[in-house]
């Protein structure tokens, strides 16, 4: 395994994790004329297909009559396919097409998270445990991938003529998954490590209280940047009225978060997981909840808040997935099966956000794209500043109440 490889196939799980969120409301609602009520259905639908497949994808990536590298192949082809029937090939009004293109998609990023993941569990323990240094090489590849996947429609909507630019970004995110695969090939070679065979069903890993409490935290602590996420193009378009300067905002964000990542790191090696941890959630409500006083208009204030809101989203990205990876290790739980199930949790909180969120904005009469009185944008705003702050404080619970045998990496 060469450095460059893991942020690489990073760059690939990043484009089908929050920047699919980001656009896929905008794209089905501009694009294809559906209602927020639908998508969010489409999406929690699909999730009872991740419930089924993700234990199933578990193991098989645990088993050794299976070449991982063969494996990951069947992901990227799915993957490069399944973004070209989502953004390229569906036809307007085709929520069955949609819907099927976002199940090939979500079938091919499991298969690769739960790939990716494992065999840096491996590759950490063979070069004596460097967790956080793994840690700080995917987030740099997952940093660089949202931004360029958050960013490319509008981009590309000046080439291809369209509105959102959606149709050329199936393509170009196509091209590049085969090619970053075809890069990468020799990282899915490295030797697995043997697992304790008792553990090999996902639902006893739940039995386990570590495993089981960083499972509820990742869900809960994922959720608010999931519901911010969702909302993000809406909010920027409807209630600042600033839709040019949607890139730019997404940017200073992301990139706030990987400039952030390592201080993150090296904060909880010295003062621990947990105060740290705390720390980051304190700050980024006390950052985000001052979008909910913003109006049109206010781009200094809403780009302090993408920074510093960013900013504090880099202590989730490398602290919790080392934790979890650190735990694993420490137990010789199979790699494969634990993240099958870290998987579901990072695209549960994705759908539970859109699933909550989308169809009760319809339902008070939020009506999306279209600049209105203050009133039509005030669900919107309580959605997107206020609503995250109110779970982080629930998921801020979880974290104080976890044992601190558990938070050491």
């Amino acid at each position: 395994m060469t450095p460059f490889q893991v942020p690489l196939i990073a760059v690939i799980l990043a484009a089908a994790g929050v920047p699919l969120y980001i656009h896929l409301p905008r794209f089905a609602v501009g694009d294809l004329g559906l209602s927020l009520g639908t998508v969010g259905a489409i999406l929690i639908s699909i999730r009872v297909v991740d419930l089924v497949q993700d234990p199933f994808l578990g193991r098989l990536s645990d088993s050794a009559m299976v070449s991982r590298a063969r494996l990951a192949w069947i992901g990227l082809i799915g993957l490069a396919v399944g973004f070209l029937s989502v953004f390229t090939l569906t036809p307007a009004g085709a929520t069955a097409w949609l819907m099927a293109g976002l199940v090939l998609v979500f079938s091919a990023y499991s298969l690769l998270y739960i790939l990716f993941y494992a065999t840096c569990v491996d590759v950490a323990q063979a070069r004596t445990g460097q967790h956080m240094h793994l840690a700080g090489l995917r987030e740099a590849g997952m940093l660089g991938g949202i931004i360029l996947a958050a960013i490319l429609p509008q981009i590309l909507s000046g080439i291809d003529g369209t509105d959102g630019g959606y149709r050329s970004f199936g393509w170009v995110l196509a091209v590049l998954i085969i090619a970053i695969g075809t890069l990468t090939r020799g990282f899915w070679t490295t030797p697995r490590r043997a697992a304790q065979p008792k553990d090999q069903l996902q639902l006893s890993l739940l039995k386990r209280p570590g495993i089981r409490g960083l499972l509820i935290l990742g869900l809960i602590n994922a959720t608010p940047v999931a519901i911010s996420s969702t909302l993000f193009l809406f909010f920027v378009e409807d209630v600042l009225i600033l839709p040019d300067l949607a890139p730019a905002f997404l940017v200073a964000f992301f990139l706030a978060a990987g400039v952030s990542a390592p201080l993150w790191s090296a904060l909880a090696t010295r003062y621990g997981a947990r105060r740290v941890l705390a720390g980051a959630m304190i700050a980024s409500m006390a950052v985000f909840i001052w979008a909910a006083t913003l109006g049109a208009g206010d781009v200094v204030q809403f780009s302090i808040i993408c920074i510093g809101s960013g900013a504090t989203l880099g202590a989730d990205m490398v602290i919790l997935p080392a934790l979890f990876a650190a735990r694993l290790a420490q137990n010789d739980h199979p790699r494969g099966a634990a993240f099958g199930l870290w998987s579901f949790v990072s695209k549960l909180a994705l759908a539970v956000a859109a699933v909550a969120v989308l169809p009760a904005l319809d339902l008070f009469g939020y009506e999306p794209l279209k600049t209105g009185e203050k009133s039509d944008v005030l669900p919107l705003t309580f959605a997107y500043a206020v609503l995250p702050c109110l779970v982080k404080i629930g998921a801020l619970g979880v974290l104080l109440k976890l044992p601190k045998k558990v938070l050491i990496s």
